[in-house]
């Protein structure tokens, strides 16, 4: 599995329909609006590398109202939620 974060800067008055038309792409698991400099941030996560060529330039980036995105590889999972999932496996409530 190949993770990318997506820095998205949309044009503000359409920042609701590109997130839904983003969040509607094959390949991207979820989207956050965010404050600050960033207006949405997409979670694309695929199978291989290869495929982030298509889910980013290909579709992300043709969504009316998206005008630039920057790409983050993540390159390994920390996450509490993960662990927490992981270790709780095999295991009954109240045990």
């Amino acid at each position: 599995m190949v993770t990318a974060i997506v820095f998205i800067k949309a044009d503000v008055a359409r920042i609701p329909e590109v997130a839904e038309k983003v969040a509607a792409i094959d390949g991207v698991s979820e989207v956050y609006s965010v404050t600050g400099g960033l207006d949405l941030i997409a979670m694309v996560r695929v199978a291989h590398h290869d495929e982030l060529a298509t889910v980013i330039p290909d579709h992300v980036n043709r969504v009316p109202g998206v005008l630039s995105t920057e790409t983050h590889i993540a390159f390994r999972t920390y996450s509490t939620h993960d662990l927490e999932a992981a270790f709780s496996l095999g295991q009954e409530d109240g045990v």
